[in-house]
């Protein structure tokens, strides 16, 4: 879940943007069943899709597929907003009070539980006018597309690129057969004018001995000079081999160990786009990022394929009460300090900076070499957020004073042997 800053930050974001629009005039409370939600203000949106994506993904798709519980797709129609307010709110609550609809969608669901939030009204206001924002945004997609197919000559630029590399693939190829051709053709001229002249004899002894003399091989490798070349050359591409292995010491770059349960970075983080956060709970407040514990699984797979062979194997170490093996892949040496949170939480450096592109591996690999050399460039060619933060001013100005290059994270001292080495 988000942390307590985030929240706050959340809280005040949605209730200063409602406090501008009530200023104008514009009512954000009492959106009666069907009525309509401030779809174009992106400061609500973005604060309600931060709400959601925290909160309600790992249960909830925002249009009609079931996860967990119903799709959120047409919410804001099937619903007036009182109820949604108390659903969320509470909604064991709306249950026990013998509403239709609650005890419905209770039992339909198989009578799971729906977590209780603490959000306040505007809160929630955010979260439903997010999902209009995603339904509106779903609904204008294929028309694009369709439009797009529809007009003739739309991508003319792109399919020309397109062909231009395909006739200069084709004229590659048959230029290539060409000198094949000439260079055979020559040969046979060769040859067939070689044979004429010996046959005719009119040739004197010393063109006959150039026609018909032959190189001789055993020259060239009784050479010093090539004898030496080759050598050199082997003992070059023995020191760049060696070289290369001796570096390579202790960088696991593309490692993707066999995990004791197969779970899928690609299904959870890139189909589903559940949250880094909701599995690794101290990313954005901890030197490491947690692994996630067995009942972090089961908030969803108690419900979700829970006779798969692999949520089985979940549900054997709950009952042997003992951790999941997990195998780790992203290690540094011990003498290296690394902090996630002050990257993630402070630098605000997303996940796929280090992990590459987390939400499409099938199986986790190591994607960057994690090297101090690969450390220290991305401290060189990061620039430092330094706005709104007065420790900074006078660094920034005595940077600018100097040199007209960023004020990256070396400029702060980034690169310094301490600041990882102590």
């Amino acid at each position: 879940m988000i942390s307590c800053i985030q929240r706050a930050k959340t809280k005040f974001l949605i209730a200063f943007l409602f406090a501008l629009a009530a200023s104008f005039g514009v009512s954000t409370t009492g959106y009666a069943q069907g009525a309509s939600l401030p779809v174009d203000d992106a400061g609500i949106v973005s604060a309600g899709e931060s709400l959601y994506k925290n909160n309600c993904v790992v249960c909830h798709s925002v249009g009609s597929d079931v996860v967990v519980g119903p799709g959120m797709k047409g919410v804001n129609e099937r619903r007036s907003q009182t109820w949604l307010l108390s659903w969320i709110k509470n909604s064991q609550a709306l249950i026990a009070s013998g509403d239709k609809d609650a005890v419905a969608i209770y039992n339909q669901f198989n009578k799971q539980a729906m977590p209780s939030f603490a959000f306040s009204d505007d809160e929630i206001i955010s979260i439903l006018t997010y999902i209009k924002s995603a339904e509106s945004a779903a609904a204008e997609a294929p028309a694009a597309g369709e439009a797009t197919a529809a007009a003739p000559g739309e991508n003319v630029g792109t399919d020309a690129v397109g062909a231009i590399g395909g006739y200069l693939d084709i004229v590659l190829v048959v230029l290539i057969v060409v000198l094949i051709v000439l260079v055979v053709t020559l040969l046979l001229i060769t040859s067939v004018l070689k044979n004429y002249l010996n046959k005719n004899k009119q040739l004197d002894e010393y063109d006959a001995e150039i026609v018909n003399q032959r190189f001789d091989f055993s020259k060239i490798y009784k050479s010093k000079a090539v004898r030496t070349l080759v050598v050199l050359i082997f003992v070059i591409v023995l020191i760049d081999l060696t070289l290369d292995k001796a570096m390579g010491v202790g960088i696991q770059q593309g490692y993707a160990p066999t995990q004791p349960i197969a779970f899928s970075h690609k299904l959870h983080a890139g189909e589903h786009q559940i949250d880094c956060n909701y599995c690794h709970t101290t990313v954005y407040e901890s030197k490491s990022a947690s692994i996630p514990s067995a009942n972090i699984c089961m908030n969803c797979h108690s419900q979700i394929k829970a006779e798969s062979p692999e949520i089985q194997k979940i549900y054997k170490a709950i009952e042997r009460n003992k951790p999941i093996e997990w195998v780790r892949i992203h290690n540094l040496p011990d003498l290296a300090y690394f902090n996630h949170a002050q990257h993630t939480q402070v630098g605000g450096v997303e996940c796929q900076t280090c992990h590459g592109p987390i939400q499409e591996m099938e199986v986790v690999y190591q994607y960057s070499p994690l090297t101090m050399g690969w450390c220290i460039d991305c401290h060189r060619e990061t620039p430092l957020n330094t706005e709104g933060n007065a420790y900074y001013d006078n660094l920034v100005k005595l940077h600018e004073s100097t040199t007209k290059s960023a004020f990256t994270v070396s400029s702060n001292g980034g690169a310094e042997c301490s600041k990882c080495h102590y």
